[in-house]
């Protein structure tokens, strides 16, 4: 039996962090791309009490940088679009067959059948003037969209997002924070791979990009990362893998204490693997957004960091631990603490309430 590589929890850490460009020297704005494809997505949120989410991610990675480049490579070049990956997110174009297996799977439910007509109003109206934002729409519902959250009455809207999650539209374009929705063939470039994969293959090709984007992973871990809870008969696969050496398992061990589970790491992060082993590390210091990519998965976060974080927007403000957007600290491989801020717009003031 093939003995086990045994890596220090200190080095998976380390690794966890390369995987997310979040140490060595800062990237340039030219690699922001490649940034994107290694991360798998970028979760967009309104949230926007310092920036959004999307934005200090690119931040933490790049740090000043201008935001125009983004923009090229989203609505100009097409090289990105907003789909559904582990939450709404900026996912690569040429991941579309990865996104597609959801876009087919996707059941449209009672409340859509009930209001089919105007599922057709609002395709037909894109179809035949798009670009159009919510508020080009009549609402010509039969019934309102049942929810006691944000989304209750909002019946254009959520109409919208059924359409975009079957894949039938995408936004074609921002102006601030409107999205305005065209056909998806006239928003994706001509390039686009078009493929119809089966879903084991879907399970395989996103599998290897989690557990590369996570560094060292469980299976369970896979499950949460990138297309998140997209990974049927997921232990199979990462087996399959493991037998034609895609992957291979890993024991961690820190003295005479060993972490639970089966963890796996990537045998095309091997180099990088041995680069840290051997003290080639680079720490760098940098604060995180609560959604930024290397952090998403809250109880892997406390198991890598011993570093409990939650985001405390929904809670009461005088029942809040730490603050409304805190901004967890990255130094070097250990999260040191946390910062609470805002921006202030108006003035361009950004303050610091606690650390």
């Amino acid at each position: 039996m093939t003995t086990l590589r045994t890596l220090t929890p200190t080095t998976v850490r380390r690794l966890a962090i390369a995987r997310q460009y979040l140490s060595g020297p800062v990237r340039p704005v030219s690699q922001m791309l490649d940034l994107i494809r290694d991360l798998g997505c970028l979760q967009l949120d309104p949230t926007s009490a310092v920036a959004r989410n999307h934005l200090l991610v690119l931040w933490s990675r790049l740090g000043n940088y201008d935001q125009a480049h983004l923009n090229k490579l989203l609505w100009q070049e097409r090289h990105l679009f907003e789909y559904w990956a582990h939450a709404a997110s900026i996912v690569l174009t040429e991941d579309y067959p990865l996104h597609a297996a959801r876009m087919n799977q996707y059941q449209l439910g009672e409340w859509v059948q009930e209001n089919i007509n105007f599922y057709n109003y609002v395709l037909g109206e894109i179809t035949q003037r798009g670009p159009l934002s919510s508020k080009d729409f009549e609402d010509q519902s039969n019934s309102a969209w049942p929810s006691t959250g944000w989304t209750n009455g909002r019946n254009t809207s959520r109409m919208l997002d059924f359409l975009w999650m079957q894949g039938k539209i995408l936004v074609k374009e921002r102006r601030g924070h409107t999205r305005y929705w065209d056909l998806a063939e006239r928003c994706l470039p001509d390039w686009t791979p078009r493929e119809v994969l089966p879903e084991r293959e879907v399970v395989r090709r996103a599998a290897q990009r989690a557990l590369r984007a996570l560094g060292v992973a469980t299976a369970k871990q896979i499950k949460l990362h990138f297309t998140r809870y997209r990974y049927p008969e997921l232990e199979s696969v990462l087996q399959d893998l493991e037998t034609e050496g895609q992957i291979q398992r890993v024991t961690i061990a820190e003295g005479a204490t060993k972490w639970p589970g089966v963890w796996y790491s990537h045998t095309d992060d091997l180099p990088q693997l041995e680069q840290l082993e051997a003290g080639d590390w680079q720490p760098r210091t940098t604060l995180l957004s609560p959604f930024d990519n290397l952090i998403a998965d809250r109880d892997r976060t406390e198991q890598l960091f011993n570093f409990e974080y939650r985001i405390e927007i929904y809670v009461p403000k005088d029942k809040r631990k730490f603050g409304y957007f805190v901004l967890p600290i990255l130094h070097g491989d250990q999260l040191i603490g946390r910062i609470d801020p805002l921006m202030d717009r108006k003035t361009g003031t950004f303050h610091i309430h606690h650390v």
